[in-house]
């Protein structure tokens, strides 16, 4: 018996109206890089482990897709190891290889390696696929593509600016208007740590506070508690927990709560710099909204951190994020190499797109006209316009086979191809076409000049 087909949890296939869909998103994201001067660059799907593991936290290393070593992988394995059944310690001897679980840590080993070829500042623009072991759900999936943008070699603030426009331009080309670009300093998050005496305890602090808007403020205190974070350093937080009429206020607010901090104060700064600057450049749809709970990426984040929501009402979590980070090349030996990068997820934009119904009609357009096979005679016939029409870009087909007329009409209206050509043997004799309107349902007789400048 046939085994049934299937597909690992968490993968899809693409049909070709997915595929037409996936490639408009891609192909304006890619038109908006370039436009901000991006340049495009190609990493392998699968890199050394060391250079993976460790750059994520702990859970994402476990998250990390390891591949084993090819042949008999277990001939060099520590026999030992086997006995004890340890799975963590055995997987360094059995797997060199892992699949990219992002693009950044990739590019940044890129940048090390081609350092000497490499123009600084550099900017580089990366849409390639991601793998990552995660328990599959809504908008989430172990293969996905991620839409990179980065720039190394700069510390300048107009940096953060630039991404920040390039995300509103971006969006407001795919007609997804009203997405909020949530905004963050890693150093503001370090500073309101210090002030409430938990220094030492950054990251419970930020995990904690990430989950706010999920669990609420009562929990988040308790979860603080029971990292050992006291009542006294949970009452000065206070300000976090507040709501804010504007992005101004909460400044205001967080300039008090940071006034005895060195690094927040820097933060804060770093913060208003660019607030103040888009203030006086007026993005085109998108709003910035500073959000004291965004945490992501505290590994590697040093300045600025970024996540970007879909319009109020889509409830898809992030579907774009990134930020500053002052020395990730500094792990593959390159120091002070200032960096700061923006991220777009393809899938849950996808989704997003789909179900506010956004994308034109003429994405998933295909072939324009379906010329009918009357036989070998009539098709050679045909070939003569259908040539005509590629020459323009008009994409035109020809039925493959002389069968029932039905079937080759069923079929162009199964692919939703709006016209018909039939090029019979009065067609011939005269010099002519019949082009039948399949959405009006009219038809007329014309020469193949009339025919390619009705389809152009």
């Amino acid at each position: 018996m046939a085994q049934k087909p299937s597909l690992p949890k968490g993968t899809r296939d693409f049909s070709p109206e997915v595929v037409a869909k996936r490639n408009y998103i891609i192909n304006s994201l890619r038109h908006c890089f370039e436009t901000f001067g991006f340049q495009p660059i190609e990493t392998p799907s699968f890199e050394n482990s060391e250079t993976l593991m460790g750059k994520y936290g702990e859970e994402g290393d476990r998250l990390i897709f390891k591949i084993l070593n090819s042949g008999d992988f277990l001939s060099k394995a520590d026999q030992n190891l086997l006995n004890e059944r340890d799975s963590q310690k055995l997987t360094h001897q059995i797997s060199e290889k892992a699949l990219r679980y992002d693009l950044t840590v990739p590019f940044a080993r890129y940048v090390v390696q081609h350092q000497n070829e490499i123009n600084f500042p550099f900017k580089r623009f990366q849409i390639q696929p991601v793998w990552r072991a995660d328990r599959p759900q809504k908008g989430r999936f172990r293969e996905f593509y991620q839409c990179d943008a980065d720039v190394v070699g700069s510390k300048s603030l107009w940096q953060e600016v630039e991404l920040i426009q390039l995300y509103d331009r971006a969006f407001d080309a795919l007609g997804l208007k009203g997405v909020t670009v949530h905004l963050n300093n890693r150093k503001i998050l370090s500073g309101i740590a210090e002030v409430i005496g938990a220094a030492d305890q950054l990251i419970d602090f930020t995990v904690a506070l990430d989950k706010l808007d999920k669990i609420g403020r009562e929990k988040v205190e308790e979860e603080m508690r029971q990292k050992g974070i006291s009542d006294l350093a949970i009452e000065r937080l206070a300000p976090l927990f507040e709501t804010y009429s504007s992005n101004a206020d909460q400044l205001l607010a967080l300039e008090t709560l940071l006034e005895t901090s060195a690094v927040g104060l820097l933060g804060l700064s770093e913060l208003r710099f660019v607030l103040e600057t888009l203030e006086s450049m007026p993005l085109k749809s998108a709003l910035v909204s500073i959000n004291l709970t965004l945490a992501r990426g505290l590994n590697y984040y040093t300045g600025a951190i970024f996540e970007v929501s879909a319009p109020k009402g889509i409830n898809l979590g992030s579907i774009g994020g990134g930020g500053r980070y002052d020395d990730l090349t500094g792990i593959f030996g390159l120091k002070d190499m200032s960096g700061i990068g923006i991220s777009f997820g393809l899938d849950r934009i996808y989704m997003v797109l789909e179900e506010l119904d956004l994308f034109p009609d003429h994405v998933t357009a295909s072939t324009k006209v379906l010329f009918i096979n009357f036989g070998d005679k009539e098709a050679l016939y045909a070939t003569r316009a259908i040539s005509a029409l590629r020459d323009l870009g008009i994409a035109a087909e020809l039925y493959p086979d002389a069968a029932k007329m039905g079937k080759q009409m069923t079929y162009a209206d199964k692919r939703a191809i709006p016209h018909v050509v039939l090029a019979g043997s009065d067609e011939i004799n005269n010099q002519r076409y019949t082009l039948k309107n399949l959405i009006d349902g009219k038809q007329q007789s014309v020469t193949l000049e009339e025919l390619v400048g009705i389809l152009s």
